[in-house]
């Protein structure tokens, strides 16, 4: 008779505890397939044709404001983000926090802050065909494989054609804006729209591009065209690997919630 009322009460829990866990990942995953829009796979960071945009400029840090608005979306979703870039190598560190709008789901922030999924660091390494997603607070990063798409388009060759669009100044930079064409090896283009600013040694301190019928715009500030440490865009050494993104967050919501693990 006791173990039936103990079967009677554990069950309810484990279906609870299920029933969360599908909730913190659907807000998980549904959140960070917004920043994926940025670029064309499945993970997120710039993809290979925005880097182009930087022409010379392949050394840098900066600060960005980020302006997504997705094809099926009204409003868009805007976040602040801190942008590296070192030899075609990006690191890009979000903060769930400050995102506004867009698809983001209803309390998707402050569930994976209350999780230790608020911050987020992603690193494309097209040298490696892989992109490295770190998340700081479950003290854990998976190693994802690009996909053909993705490791193919890190290594095509872009012609770029500009085209003067006129002066402008932005945030205090005298500019130079200029309507960009990447035509890569197949013959298939991508236009952009860029602001050089002078004072920067043409760095592109704001960008426009829509693609797959996502418009992206960035605002870059604090500009340092020094080179950053080559080891921002190593695998962290006193983390846990995971080579799957959703297995890594299934493990950390169930050991927020008493659970037992997952798989690695």
């Amino acid at each position: 008779m006791f173990l039936g009322y103990t079967t009677t009460f554990i069950k309810p829990i484990k279906i609870m505890k299920q029933a969360l866990t599908s909730l913190f990942l659907a807000a998980a995953l549904g959140s960070f397939s917004c920043f994926a829009q940025m670029g064309s796979g499945a993970t997120p960071g710039m993809d290979a044709a925005m880097t182009k945009l930087f022409g010379k400029n392949n050394a840098f840090t900066a600060k960005a404001e980020l302006n997504l608005r997705m094809s099926e979306q009204k409003e868009p979703m805007t976040m602040e983000m801190n942008i590296s870039m070192l030899e075609g190598k990006t690191r890009s560190e979000m903060d769930m926090t400050t995102a506004k709008g867009g698809p983001m789901p209803p309390n998707a922030a402050a569930m994976m802050k209350q999780m230790g999924m608020d911050k987020i660091v992603a690193i494309s390494r097209p040298d490696k065909k892989m992109t490295l997603v770190i998340y700081p607070g479950l003290q854990s990063y998976a190693e994802i494989a690009m996909s053909e798409k993705e490791a193919a388009s890190a290594n095509k060759d872009y012609k770029l054609e500009t085209a003067s669009l006129g002066k402008e100044t932005i945030d205090g930079h005298p500019c130079e804006k200029n309507k960009v064409t990447m035509t890569d090896d197949k013959g298939e283009k991508q236009d952009a729209l860029v602001w050089n600013a002078s004072d920067l040694k043409d760095f592109p301190v704001q960008l426009q591009m829509t693609t797959e019928g996502n418009t992206i715009l960035m605002k870059f500030k604090e500009v340092k065209l020094d080179k950053p440490a080559a080891k921002l865009f190593d695998a962290p050494t006193d983390l846990t690997k995971y080579t799957s993104l959703q297995t890594m967050m299934q493990e950390a919501m169930m050991k927020k919630m008493g659970g037992a693990g997952g798989v690695k």
